[in-house]
């Protein structure tokens, strides 16, 4: 692991007992030594702090940086404005999704674009800006509780609404905050100067904000039905085929993939993406089989053990003639196991 990258805080996990892995070129805790489940349902139920410092941040600013991203990503600036995040897309030619991005709008003309870890090369190539990755750690505080928690760090940053962006100050150093999150629940993501990461990290952690892993992480978005790079999106899979199609600003003038776009809502979808219910406790995984009618239809995408609802769920492509309530089987290590089509997110809170 000797060239893996590190986050601020990695001595902080390593004095916690964390698990780590390789994650997107970085060396990120995986779970501690609670576990994952403990994790997922301290989101759930109370709050817990994650290091997502792996996740890239490239500056774009001056005059043009709106006109910049508005040519480049797919959905609309224009809807929101300074102080504001927002979803969005980088296509390539063929429409499908190189990454996706959430943008925050600091200020008039400053924007710190916020990458999938592996991607943030590609994305900078795509938008220019600069990479600001190694300047600070990004710690998200999630759970029904979170904002009480961070209130009594914080409460500037507590407050930041939902998809609001600000910029706090605390204990004398300047930090970036945002209403977003990628668990299904309230909560904010702190940029945090490199300096004051072990700080705050450790602040946050004495507020009673449970650490937690990004196979909680992993769990508590899947739960959520939201999209993981790589798996929902990546190459050949478009915004419209995974649901997205909101993200796409169709009256936009231009942006990389919107012609191939066009034609596919013109001709139609040849596949959805849908959320499956298995029957049982048993997980399904990515790359196994669907079968519709006894026969292979398509292919889960992420699949795992729901702590919530105690059992098997996924997402996966199928024809997009599969409806809510659809019996289908997933092909779970050699056996088909019943499931059914269902709506998402999961689990709603």
């Amino acid at each position: 692991m000797t060239d893996l990258r590190h986050s601020p805080l990695d001595a902080e996990h390593h004095a916690l007992g964390a698990k780590l892995v390789d994650f997107g070129g970085w060396e990120m805790p995986l779970a501690y030594p609670s576990g994952t489940i403990a994790e997922h349902l301290a989101c759930r139920r109370d709050a817990v702090a994650f290091d997502v410092s792996h996740l890239g941040t490239v500056r774009v600013t001056g005059p043009d940086a709106l006109a910049v991203l508005q040519s480049t990503l797919t959905n609309d600036l224009g809807k929101i404005e300074a102080g504001r995040a927002q979803y969005t897309h980088l296509l390539g030619d063929d429409g499908s999704v190189l990454d996706d991005i959430i943008v925050w709008w600091v200020h008039d003309d400053s924007f710190d674009v916020m990458p999938n870890a592996s991607n943030t090369a590609r994305v900078t190539g795509a938008i220019g800006g600069v990479d600001v990755t190694d300047t600070r750690a990004i710690i998200a505080v999630q759970g029904p509780h979170a904002r009480e928690r961070l209130s009594t760090v914080s409460a500037d940053a507590a407050g930041v609404p939902r998809f609001a962006v600000g910029q706090v100050t605390w204990q004398g150093v300047r930090m970036t905050v945002a209403g977003t999150g990628y668990t299904g629940e309230d909560g904010v993501e702190c940029a945090v100067p490199e300096g004051a990461a072990t700080d705050f990290w450790r602040a946050v952690l004495a507020a009673g904000c449970v650490p937690a892993g990004l196979g909680a992480r992993d769990t508590l978005r899947l739960e959520a039905a939201l999209p993981l790079h790589g798996h929902e999106l990546g190459p050949g899979i478009t915004p419209l085929q995974a649901g997205l199609g909101w993200v796409v600003a169709w009256d936009k003038p231009a942006f990389r993939g919107r012609d191939a776009l066009l034609a596919e809502r013109a001709r139609g979808i040849a596949r959805r993406l849908r959320g499956m219910k298995v029957a049982g406790r048993r997980p399904p995984r990515a790359e196994q089989a669907i079968l519709v009618g006894g026969e292979v239809a398509g292919v889960v995408t992420s699949g795992n053990f729901s702590p919530v609802l105690e059992c098997g769920i996924a997402l996966g492509f199928v024809p997009p003639t599969t409806e809510i309530g659809a019996a289908v089987e997933i092909d779970i290590r050699g056996e088909h196991v019943a499931a059914e089509v269902v709506k998402t997110p999961f689990v709603i809170h």
